[in-house]
Protein backbone atom coordinates (compact mmCIF):
# COMPACT_ATOMS: atom_id res chain seq x y z
CA UNK A 1 0.00 0.00 0.00
CA UNK A 2 1.01 3.73 -0.91
CA UNK A 3 -0.22 7.10 0.43
CA UNK A 4 -0.93 9.31 -2.27
CA UNK A 5 -0.19 12.70 -1.07
CA UNK A 6 -2.46 14.76 -3.62
CA UNK A 7 -1.46 18.68 -4.06
CA UNK A 8 -3.91 20.90 -6.13
CA UNK A 9 -3.10 23.99 -7.79
CA UNK A 10 -3.58 27.38 -7.77
CA UNK A 11 -6.82 28.91 -6.63
CA UNK A 12 -7.74 25.32 -5.35
CA UNK A 13 -8.59 22.82 -2.51
CA UNK A 14 -8.05 19.26 -1.58
CA UNK A 15 -11.82 18.32 -3.09
CA UNK A 16 -9.94 18.70 -6.64
CA UNK A 17 -9.00 15.00 -5.92
CA UNK A 18 -11.73 13.78 -4.70
CA UNK A 19 -12.95 11.43 -7.41
CA UNK A 20 -9.27 10.17 -7.73
CA UNK A 21 -8.85 10.11 -4.44
CA UNK A 22 -11.61 7.40 -4.15
CA UNK A 23 -10.29 5.29 -7.22
CA UNK A 24 -7.21 4.89 -5.07
CA UNK A 25 -8.36 3.87 -1.82
CA UNK A 26 -10.78 1.37 -3.95
CA UNK A 27 -7.23 -0.14 -4.99
CA UNK A 28 -6.17 0.02 -1.17
CA UNK A 29 -4.41 2.83 -0.73
CA UNK A 30 -4.20 5.62 1.53
CA UNK A 31 -4.86 9.20 0.04
CA UNK A 32 -4.11 12.68 1.77
CA UNK A 33 -5.32 15.72 -0.13
CA UNK A 34 -5.26 18.92 1.76
CA UNK A 35 -6.35 21.96 1.58
CA UNK A 36 -3.31 24.23 1.38
CA UNK A 37 -2.91 27.74 3.47
CA UNK A 38 -5.10 30.66 1.33
CA UNK A 39 -5.56 33.88 2.11
CA UNK A 40 -3.32 34.98 3.51
CA UNK A 41 -0.34 36.85 1.40
CA UNK A 42 2.85 36.18 3.56
CA UNK A 43 2.81 32.82 3.60
CA UNK A 44 5.46 31.24 1.22
CA UNK A 45 6.05 28.32 -0.72
CA UNK A 46 8.12 26.83 2.26
CA UNK A 47 4.63 27.32 4.53
CA UNK A 48 2.89 25.30 2.15
CA UNK A 49 5.04 22.31 1.96
CA UNK A 50 5.42 22.34 5.80
CA UNK A 51 0.97 22.26 5.65
CA UNK A 52 1.42 19.17 3.48
CA UNK A 53 3.79 17.31 5.75
CA UNK A 54 1.81 18.35 8.67
CA UNK A 55 -1.39 16.77 6.80
CA UNK A 56 0.60 13.01 5.64
CA UNK A 57 1.81 12.82 9.57
CA UNK A 58 3.42 9.98 10.15
CA UNK A 59 2.69 8.14 6.89
CA UNK A 60 4.93 6.05 4.50
CA UNK A 61 5.28 5.09 1.22
CA UNK A 62 4.74 8.63 -0.20
CA UNK A 63 4.29 8.81 -3.63
CA UNK A 64 3.44 12.99 -3.76
CA UNK A 65 1.81 14.39 -6.49
CA UNK A 66 1.70 18.02 -7.87
CA UNK A 67 -0.83 19.02 -9.81
CA UNK A 68 -0.10 22.55 -11.88
CA UNK A 69 1.20 25.11 -9.46
CA UNK A 70 1.41 22.54 -6.60
CA UNK A 71 4.31 21.33 -8.79
CA UNK A 72 6.11 23.94 -7.03
CA UNK A 73 4.95 22.33 -3.60
CA UNK A 74 5.59 19.15 -4.35
CA UNK A 75 9.32 18.38 -4.69
CA UNK A 76 10.06 20.81 -0.88
CA UNK A 77 7.95 17.98 0.34
CA UNK A 78 10.56 15.34 -0.87
CA UNK A 79 12.85 16.98 0.94
CA UNK A 80 11.41 17.12 4.15
CA UNK A 81 10.28 13.57 4.25
CA UNK A 82 11.49 10.30 2.15
CA UNK A 83 9.01 9.91 -0.87
CA UNK A 84 9.04 6.60 -3.16
CA UNK A 85 8.15 9.12 -6.12
CA UNK A 86 7.73 12.62 -7.28
CA UNK A 87 4.27 12.90 -10.00
CA UNK A 88 3.37 15.47 -11.71
CA UNK A 89 0.56 16.63 -13.36
CA UNK A 90 0.08 19.11 -15.91
CA UNK A 91 3.06 20.46 -13.66
CA UNK A 92 4.52 24.03 -13.57
CA UNK A 93 8.30 22.45 -13.36
CA UNK A 94 10.44 24.87 -11.36
CA UNK A 95 13.91 25.48 -12.00
CA UNK A 96 16.12 26.46 -8.96
CA UNK A 97 16.41 29.94 -7.95
CA UNK A 98 13.31 30.60 -10.40
CA UNK A 99 10.22 32.28 -8.60
CA UNK A 100 6.55 31.15 -9.69
CA UNK A 101 5.72 34.79 -11.31
CA UNK A 102 9.09 34.41 -13.22
CA UNK A 103 8.15 31.01 -14.37
CA UNK A 104 5.80 32.31 -17.24
CA UNK A 105 8.72 34.28 -19.31
CA UNK A 106 11.01 32.39 -18.90
CA UNK A 107 9.62 28.73 -20.07
CA UNK A 108 7.80 30.98 -22.92
CA UNK A 109 4.22 30.44 -22.09
CA UNK A 110 2.72 33.64 -23.23
CA UNK A 111 3.85 32.80 -26.76
CA UNK A 112 3.39 28.97 -26.90
CA UNK A 113 -0.31 30.27 -26.13
CA UNK A 114 -0.43 32.71 -28.97
CA UNK A 115 0.64 30.21 -31.19
CA UNK A 116 -1.68 27.32 -30.09
CA UNK A 117 -4.46 30.18 -29.53
CA UNK A 118 -3.68 30.50 -33.40
CA UNK A 119 -4.35 26.97 -34.33
CA UNK A 120 -8.02 26.39 -32.05
CA UNK A 121 -9.58 29.53 -32.70
CA UNK A 122 -8.44 31.10 -29.71
CA UNK A 123 -9.93 28.50 -27.06
CA UNK A 124 -6.55 27.72 -25.46
CA UNK A 125 -5.57 30.72 -23.33
CA UNK A 126 -9.92 31.96 -23.30
CA UNK A 127 -11.10 34.00 -20.71
CA UNK A 128 -13.84 31.36 -20.19
CA UNK A 129 -13.01 28.68 -17.96
CA UNK A 130 -14.99 26.13 -19.12
CA UNK A 131 -13.93 26.80 -22.33
CA UNK A 132 -10.25 26.52 -20.99
CA UNK A 133 -10.06 24.50 -17.87
CA UNK A 134 -13.20 22.66 -17.82
CA UNK A 135 -14.26 21.86 -21.33
CA UNK A 136 -14.74 17.95 -20.46
CA UNK A 137 -15.55 18.01 -17.17
CA UNK A 138 -19.58 17.69 -16.35
CA UNK A 139 -20.99 21.29 -16.47
CA UNK A 140 -22.46 20.46 -12.66
CA UNK A 141 -18.65 19.24 -11.48
CA UNK A 142 -17.06 22.23 -13.22
CA UNK A 143 -19.24 24.52 -11.30
CA UNK A 144 -18.54 22.90 -8.07
CA UNK A 145 -15.15 22.99 -8.75
CA UNK A 146 -15.43 27.10 -9.59
CA UNK A 147 -17.62 27.64 -6.33
CA UNK A 148 -14.76 26.73 -4.53
CA UNK A 149 -11.79 29.10 -5.74
CA UNK A 150 -9.99 30.43 -3.17
CA UNK A 151 -6.90 33.15 -2.91
CA UNK A 152 -3.60 30.89 -3.27
CA UNK A 153 -1.21 30.99 -3.72
CA UNK A 154 0.04 33.95 -2.09
CA UNK A 155 1.60 37.30 -3.39
CA UNK A 156 4.54 36.25 -1.08
CA UNK A 157 4.89 32.79 -2.54
CA UNK A 158 4.60 33.57 -5.97
CA UNK A 159 7.57 36.02 -5.74
CA UNK A 160 9.32 33.56 -3.19
CA UNK A 161 12.30 32.09 -5.66
CA UNK A 162 12.05 28.44 -5.83
CA UNK A 163 14.20 27.21 -2.85
CA UNK A 164 16.07 23.78 -3.72
CA UNK A 165 19.15 23.88 -5.76
CA UNK A 166 18.31 20.97 -7.91
CA UNK A 167 15.77 18.78 -8.63
CA UNK A 168 15.30 15.66 -5.24
CA UNK A 169 17.15 12.57 -6.32
CA UNK A 170 13.69 10.98 -6.46
CA UNK A 171 11.67 9.12 -9.14
CA UNK A 172 10.13 11.94 -11.15
CA UNK A 173 7.10 10.77 -13.59
CA UNK A 174 5.15 13.19 -15.67
CA UNK A 175 1.34 13.34 -16.54
CA UNK A 176 0.86 15.37 -19.71
CA UNK A 177 -2.73 16.76 -20.83
CA UNK A 178 -3.07 16.77 -24.12
CA UNK A 179 -6.37 18.35 -24.72
CA UNK A 180 -4.65 20.91 -21.91
CA UNK A 181 -5.85 24.58 -23.07
CA UNK A 182 -3.66 26.27 -20.74
CA UNK A 183 -0.86 24.64 -21.21
CA UNK A 184 -0.39 23.90 -24.32
CA UNK A 185 0.74 19.98 -25.18
CA UNK A 186 3.86 20.82 -26.90
CA UNK A 187 5.08 23.70 -24.69
CA UNK A 188 4.83 21.22 -21.53
CA UNK A 189 6.61 18.30 -23.41
CA UNK A 190 9.82 20.88 -24.32
CA UNK A 191 9.65 21.65 -20.47
CA UNK A 192 9.73 18.81 -19.18
CA UNK A 193 12.29 17.27 -21.74
CA UNK A 194 14.52 20.47 -20.86
CA UNK A 195 14.05 20.71 -17.02
CA UNK A 196 13.39 16.91 -16.28
CA UNK A 197 14.80 15.32 -19.07
CA UNK A 198 11.89 12.72 -18.90
CA UNK A 199 9.42 11.71 -21.76
CA UNK A 200 5.50 12.59 -20.19
CA UNK A 201 3.01 10.16 -20.16
CA UNK A 202 -0.06 11.49 -21.86
CA UNK A 203 -3.83 11.65 -21.42
CA UNK A 204 -6.16 12.75 -23.78
CA UNK A 205 -7.58 15.48 -21.25
CA UNK A 206 -8.17 18.88 -20.41
CA UNK A 207 -6.09 20.90 -17.63
CA UNK A 208 -8.84 19.80 -14.86
CA UNK A 209 -7.92 15.96 -15.55
CA UNK A 210 -9.08 14.40 -12.18
CA UNK A 211 -12.30 16.07 -12.33
CA UNK A 212 -12.64 14.51 -16.27
CA UNK A 213 -10.53 11.93 -15.92
CA UNK A 214 -10.13 10.80 -12.26
CA UNK A 215 -10.71 6.59 -13.30
CA UNK A 216 -7.69 6.84 -16.05
CA UNK A 217 -5.63 9.15 -13.75
CA UNK A 218 -5.68 6.49 -11.19
CA UNK A 219 -4.67 4.01 -13.30
CA UNK A 220 -1.86 6.08 -14.36
CA UNK A 221 -0.80 7.20 -10.95
CA UNK A 222 -0.63 3.69 -9.72
CA UNK A 223 0.99 2.20 -12.47
CA UNK A 224 -2.10 0.08 -13.41
CA UNK A 225 -1.19 -2.36 -10.86
CA UNK A 226 -3.64 -2.29 -7.67
CA UNK A 227 -1.06 -3.66 -5.40
CA UNK A 228 0.95 -0.78 -6.20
Amino acid sequence: MSTYVLIHGAGDVGWYWHLVGAELRARGHDVVAPDLPADDDALTLDDYADAVVEAVGDRRGLVVVGQSFGAFTAPLVAVRRPVDELVLVAGMVPAPGESPDEWWSRTGYAEAVRRQAAHDGGLTGSDDPYAAFYHDVPRTLADEAMSKERAHPSAAASAQPWPLEAWPDVPTRYVLCTEDRFFPPDFLRRVVRERLGVVPEEIAASHAVALSRPVELARMLTGGRSDR
